[in-house]
């Protein structure tokens, strides 16, 4: 039976560049108009590991064993569900993370297994939704471009075109993995507005 004093977890996904944060922002005002109580989280998240992972993201870092990073992320993933998500869960919060498990396959499994992340990543709860950007990599890898010229933004170890295409390879081939829970793609090559109007259309779908 279903528990309907307990919130909802929804994941925001996408490759760099695919908007997933300004529309996290979008979603968190539409519920709150709803009168929905919002979390917005991300991972890497804002604790200590999270920060850790952050840091040694940055072209600039020294780089980490692909593995360890990968254990890292998984880490993170328990202590934010833990700290942040479960407990915002069971306030009857809606929660939206700006990246999760997901991100984990679409990102390790370029150097890593799949199932072995998988299995690191077992004891972290899947969400009620996640909701995948799609567009072209060429598109997003341009805004980042952009976002670095004008913003200054770190850039990263994934920033990489060719990487990238792989990624968006690997969202499109994991995100139809039953294990990964239900997933609904939302065409990521529009004006913002169309983007966020298809994501609340998903949302309403599941009755918030």
């Amino acid at each position: 039976m279903t528990d309907l004093s307990r919130g909802r977890f929804i994941a925001i996904e996408g490759i760099d560049g695919s908007g997933t944060t300004s529309q996290t922002r979008a979603l968190a005002a539409w519920l709150g108009s709803r009168g929905h109580s919002v979390v917005q989280t991300r991972e890497p998240s804002r604790g200590a590991i999270g920060t850790l992972i952050r840091q040694r993201l940055s072209v600039a870092a020294a780089p980490l064993e692909p593995a360890a990073l990968a254990l890292l992320f998984a880490a993170d993933r328990l202590d934010h569900i833990a700290s942040e998500v479960e407990p915002a869960l069971a306030a009857g919060a809606v929660v939206l993370s700006d990246r999760y498990f997901l991100s984990s396959l679409a990102y390790q499994a370029l150097d890593c297994d799949a199932a072995w992340v998988g299995q690191i990543n077992a004891r972290a709860p899947r969400p009620d939704l996640t909701l995948l950007l799609a567009l072209p990599v060429e598109v997003a890898f341009a805004r980042v471009q952009r976002r670095m010229a004008q913003e200054g933004a770190v850039e990263e170890r994934f920033d990489a075109l060719e990487l990238q295409r792989r990624i968006a390879r690997h969202y499109q081939q994991f995100s139809a993995d039953p294990a990964i829970g239900p997933v609904c793609v939302v065409d990521g090559d529009q004006p913002p507005e169309a983007v966020t109007g298809a994501l609340i259309r998903a949302l309403i779908a599941i009755g918030l």
